[in-house]
């Protein structure tokens, strides 16, 4: 009885030190466990892909991200491969000319149409790769040839010159509209379809469908064997293993692919059923963390 009740107290005492600590972050297994960051990170050294599932604004995700790429560098060194959904594959030759110096930083940022928030969150990464020889992958389709998926579906890509088709998944689209990350964009609140805009209608989970796809075969077409591809991307492209793992996995079954996701909550002792099969690694931030815009 003593014994219980010495238990309790200490679990109590426990969690009123973690409350205390103010943690910016805590990380889960696909079990509910807590586990470290070395832990996790040894984990992830023996795969062929990791997937780091970001919040666009969080700088805790950001932060996280950039200390992986150098923990998996010092792992892998050149056999490392960065990639990115923030880089559209048709600038992957203007990024290839400023990792090699033909071209300056002014040159590179202004051409290479980067996200509002590169400088803060994405450039130190890319500058680490290019400063270690790392090659960097742009693997988005070019947002004008989504935009088209999403007005007119798969079929307005055949109308795309052969040149153009190199920067999109080879066509057909291998497509499966049950997929419950494509089928539950058609069932997103009034508010979050308000945020993406007019286009919600039945293709617009094809042109969320064409980017995985697009960055599932660059990703397939940059990995050689014996190396890791360390791709960052929004979690929702890759949470529950679909999106782009699921393209992945169609295509080659055998590669070994870890997944990270980052998630928002109040209270970051725990995580529920349905959190902790979004992924083999969850990252728990506060609701209240500060963002990035």
């Amino acid at each position: 009885m003593k014994r219980t009740v010495l238990l309790t107290v200490l679990m109590m005492v426990a969690g009123l030190i973690f409350a205390q600590q103010k943690p910016a972050y805590v990380i889960f297994n696909n079990k509910g466990e807590k586990v470290d960051y070395g832990k996790m990170v040894s984990t992830l050294k023996g795969a062929d892909i990791v997937f780091f599932g970001e919040l666009h604004n969080n700088p805790i995700a950001h932060w996280l991200e950039f200390q992986i790429a150098k923990d998996l560098y010092a792992a892998k060194k050149k056999d490392l491969v960065i990639g990115a959904e923030m880089f559209e594959s048709d600038n992957q030759l203007i990024i290839d000319e400023y990792f090699k110096d033909f071209i300056s930083t002014r040159s590179f940022e202004d051409e290479c149409r980067l996200w509002p928030n590169y400088k803060t969150d994405y450039k130190p990464i890319l500058e680490f790769a290019r400063k270690n020889g790392v090659k960097l992958v742009a693997t988005n389709i070019p947002r004008r040839y989504a935009s088209m998926v999403a007005k007119g579906g798969f079929d307005a890509l055949k109308k795309l010159s052969p040149e153009a088709k190199k920067y999109i998944a080879p066509l057909p689209i291998n497509y499966d509209p049950n997929l419950p990350c494509y089928k539950n964009m058609l069932k997103m609140p009034a508010h979050m379809k308000g945020m993406m805009g007019p286009a919600m209608n039945p293709n617009f989970p094809k042109a969320q469908a064409i980017k995985d796809a697009t960055m599932a075969h660059f990703i397939l077409v940059n990995l050689k064997k014996g190396q890791l591809f360390y791709h960052f991307n929004g979690a929702y492209h890759s949470d529950d293993h679909q999106g782009i793992v699921w393209y992945i996995k169609t295509q080659d079954k055998t590669k070994k692919v870890f997944t990270i996701s980052t998630v928002q909550q109040s209270d970051l002792s725990k995580i529920d059923d349905d959190t902790k099969k979004k992924a083999d690694f969850i990252i728990v931030v506060p609701e209240d963390m500060t963002t990035t815009y």
